[in-house]
């Protein structure tokens, strides 16, 4: 790929961004450094489609994932990807631990997709706004692990958009089990200590988000989910192990869990979305090659793309890839979103 930033689509994206309290630059006047990153699809079934990434959390390393994924999507796909970060307000640095800042939030606008990786943010008005509107348009959704409790709001309790706290009463959990099914409830698995044996769902194996899915482990921990709703189908479920490691053996005192669902959700004005949850997606979870090729193949049924879906999706890295390990207060410091860009 091109170096991403100096392409005539960034400039157009750059030039259309609206002026906020969180972008400090002028409508039209492109930035030092741009606080998105876009890979253009290389050609492939996925052309012409648009899939947008929000990132944020200070765990899981989502900024490190998110572009990984971004790329394979673009490169071996053709799907144009945007991600966009948690960035800090005065360096422009990508910070996790920036609750209240996700610029470029306007671009789900234009998306056909978006993938959304974000925990307990408390965003200002303008930026909840584009989110809240995407989910109410009836236009396809991607979850992954800590989006079912993506909003904390600790400050502002007034804001319009308070009610999608993780703990509200209306609609109950918030923005995660209202979208998605649940909302946060508590680490099944020992955090840290016990890791997450994939188990596919037989009854469905014949779903094409499962194609070429056979072998899926990740260190992070299983998460408990107390009920889903009607409407989901579980394609895979998790397993607790007794360790760290892929031949770790099951904790049987465990209970299974979902871990990847499908559903539907119908907005605030009707329309109805297609809906992918996932509570893997740790950036060290995506080393497991069927876990990529799980969240690929969720992007072509997302979009209603099933039909066209590859019997074993290739989801080689494109470029190098040594994701960071789990933990708050991990993440690498001093990186800008431009550092992201990759040359074709």
């Amino acid at each position: 790929m091109r170096p991403i930033t100096v392409t005539l689509l960034s400039a157009m994206i750059l030039a259309a961004m609206p002026v906020t309290s969180t972008n400090h630059f002028a409508l039209g006047q492109a930035p030092p450094t741009s606080p998105l990153i876009v890979y253009e699809g290389a050609g492939g079934a996925g052309s012409g489609k648009q899939v947008v990434f929000v990132t944020g959390d200070e765990e899981y390393r989502s900024e490190e994932g998110m572009p990984m994924l971004a790329k394979i999507l673009a490169e071996r796909h053709g799907f144009t990807c945007t991600v966009l970060f948690a960035v800090n307000h005065e360096s422009g640095d990508i910070d996790p631990e920036t609750a209240t800042n996700i610029p470029g939030l306007h671009l789900l606008d234009e998306a056909d997709l978006m993938v959304l990786f974000i925990r307990w943010r408390e965003l200002p008005d303008d930026q909840m706004k584009n989110i809240i509107d995407y989910t109410n348009s009836g236009k396809p959704i991607i979850g992954l692990r800590t989006a079912t409790h993506p909003f904390a709001y600790e400050n502002d309790k007034e804001s319009p958009y308070a009610r999608y706290d993780w703990t509200s009463e209306d609609p109950p959990g918030g923005y995660g089990r209202a979208v998605f099914g649940e909302t946060w409830v508590y680490h099944h698995g020992e955090h840290g200590e016990e890791s997450t044996r994939g188990l596919v769902n037989g009854l469905l194996q014949d779903s094409p988000i499962l194609n070429g899915v056979a072998d899926i482990w990740g260190p992070t921990d299983v998460y408990g989910i107390r009920a889903l709703p009607e409407n989901s189908e579980i394609l895979v479920y998790g397993q607790v192990l007794s360790g760290m490691e892929p031949t770790s053996p099951p904790n049987s005192s465990k209970s299974i869990m979902p871990i990847a669902w499908t559903r539907t959700y119908e907005g605030e004005a009707g329309n109805t979305a297609r809906v992918f949850a996932t509570t893997m997606g740790a950036s060290v979870d995506f080393l497991s090659e069927d876990l990529r090729r799980l969240l690929v193949n969720a992007v072509y049924w997302s979009l209603e793309m099933e039909g066209e879906t590859p019997e074993r999706a290739d989801v080689r890295f494109v470029g190098d890839y040594e994701p960071t390990y789990f933990g708050f207060g991990e993440h690498a410091k001093g990186v800008k979103p431009a550092d992201l860009a990759l040359d074709r």
